[in-house]
């Protein structure tokens, strides 16, 4: 996807930081030549740890879109997601529901600056570094962000959710 923002973040996004008071971050997004669809890609393109890139996940919870925003060397715990919840049933957002309810494509979804408010967890994992690089809405955009204030930023809650591992 193309867009028309001299940063090279997608329009809307830009316009949401701008609106947020964090014009500061616009010159800080990183645009690359190939898409960075997946957390290794990011990690391998920014030149950062893979747990310093920052997954931002729609699932449906009863029905309802939730963000996830998860470091990128784990994996979302579901279970644990429909506990934090209180929720019967939450599954991985079809792709249709991610643009619908963030505005962006899978990819690319940035933590905030989405088309509609959704509840937002964050996981704890994301606290462990000083910096954290996110999507910036497009597979083609990054930027950096100290994980308290993206937290703060996206209006999520802080949580553990992701898979213990054995």
């Amino acid at each position: 996807m193309t867009t028309t923002s001299e940063s090279g973040a997608h329009p809307r996004f830009a316009d949401a930081l701008r609106e947020l008071g964090l014009d500061e971050l616009i010159p800080e997004v990183r645009r690359f030549p190939e898409a960075t669809r997946t957390a290794a890609e990011a990690a391998a393109a920014v030149g950062c740890e893979l747990s310093q890139i920052c997954k931002s996940l729609i699932f449906a919870a009863d029905g309802e879109p939730v963000l996830v925003v998860m470091d990128g060397a784990s994996r979302v715990d579901v279970e644990r997601v429909r506990e934090e919840l209180g929720a019967e049933k939450v599954t991985r957002a079809k792709a249709d529901v991610v643009r619908e309810a963030t505005g962006y494509a899978i990819g690319g979804v940035p933590p905030f600056g989405h088309r509609t408010r959704t509840r937002v967890l964050a996981d704890r994992s994301l606290l462990d570094h000083d910096v954290i690089w996110a999507a910036a809405g497009t597979p083609y955009t990054v930027f950096p962000m100290a994980p308290g204030a993206l937290v703060a930023q996206a209006g999520g809650v802080l949580v553990d959710v992701r898979e213990r591992t054995s």
